[in-house]
């Protein structure tokens, strides 16, 4: 990346909107965007709208939509990129100090160069004479030593972005698992990254069919356990909740798959190899168990499903 040293005004010369460079960062909030307005109303465009070479906003698209609505004049700075991903690159590490942005917006815009990042992996492979054969996770950069080297997508995308390479992983796993009520609920912050995987290996057994229903009961499951933490109450008010969810899992799973895997706590605790033993003392096993908030138990094996047993106290 580098200035070249060239300014237009909004007279001289029109800037080109490109669809993919503008839809790369989650937009603004109505709070955000009025009170951008108001800025620049009332002391005008200080800071120029950033272009590369061929006139394409690279950063600075909420502020040019608002001048021209408002007739409202600005200046361009031209900055001369290697390539569409450089400047992507560039704009989401200007932005990032500018906003907010929770690590799941974050791990999305990250996905959106993933296909840049592929592309010219593929690139580069036929530059060195290589036959380039896809493998899950891989890819190579232009900017590595040598194209012969392979390094992990994951880690190139959550570098990008600046989270943790486990995190972009557990996003890339939503993004292509995870049903879409899950993924709202993410997009909506009612929802963690982690609770948001586990939720999405959880379901992954279930036919596809009944994946959108299931999930929808285990938000509104989780969403009642919240409720209970912000209340402190013990009257257990999630109950009807709890029901339907284990309604939805256990119909969509043969009765026999179900017997045997999740004893309830009856004295046959010994016998169940996922450790259901520790459950009755509130101490999560191997097996998965995880105290809740109203004296029951969950059981989030990924191998197993998720199940609710009640406690023996």
């Amino acid at each position: 990346m580098k200035n070249t040293g060239i300014t237009y005004t909004s007279a001289e010369r029109s800037p080109v909107i490109l669809p993919e460079m503008a839809e790369l960062l989650p937009p603004l909030s109505a709070e955000q965007l009025d009170a951008l307005e108001a800025d620049l109303i009332k002391n005008g465009c200080y800071a120029p709208i950033i272009v590369n070479e061929d006139m394409v906003i690279i950063d600075g698209h909420n502020r040019q939509s608002l001048c021209e609505k408002h007739g409202l004049p600005y200046t361009m700075a031209v900055f001369s990129f290697e390539d569409l991903l450089e400047a992507k690159q560039w704009a989401l590490d200007t932005q990032k100090g500018r906003r907010n942005l929770e690590k799941w917006e974050l791990g999305k815009i990250a996905l959106k160069l993933k296909p840049e990042i592929e592309a010219k992996a593929r690139a580069n492979m036929v530059a060195g004479g290589q036959n380039y054969r896809p493998k899950e996770g891989l890819t190579t950069l232009s900017n590595l030593p040598s194209v012969e080297t392979a390094v992990n997508t994951r880690k190139e995308l959550a570098d990008a972005v600046g989270i943790g390479e486990v995190t972009m992983g557990k996003v890339m796993q939503i993004d292509e698992n995870a049903p879409e009520v899950i993924k709202e609920a993410l997009d909506k912050k009612e929802l963690s990254i982690n609770k948001g995987y586990d939720l999405t290996r959880q379901l992954q057994d279930l036919p596809e069919e009944q994946r959108e229903q299931a999930a929808a009961e285990a938000l509104e499951y989780e969403k009642a356990k919240r409720e209970l933490k912000k209340t402190g109450r013990r009257d257990r008010p999630e109950r009807k909740n709890r029901g339907a969810f284990l309604q939805g899992i256990r119909k969509s799973r043969p009765a026999d798959a179900v017997r045997g895997k999740y004893p309830l706590l009856d004295g046959r605790d010994a016998d169940d190899p996922g450790g259901n033993a520790g459950y009755r003392k509130g101490i999560p096993r191997a097996g998965g168990g995880v105290p809740d908030d109203c004296g029951y138990h969950r059981a989030e094996d990924p191998a197993r499903g998720l199940e609710v047993y009640q406690c023996r106290k």
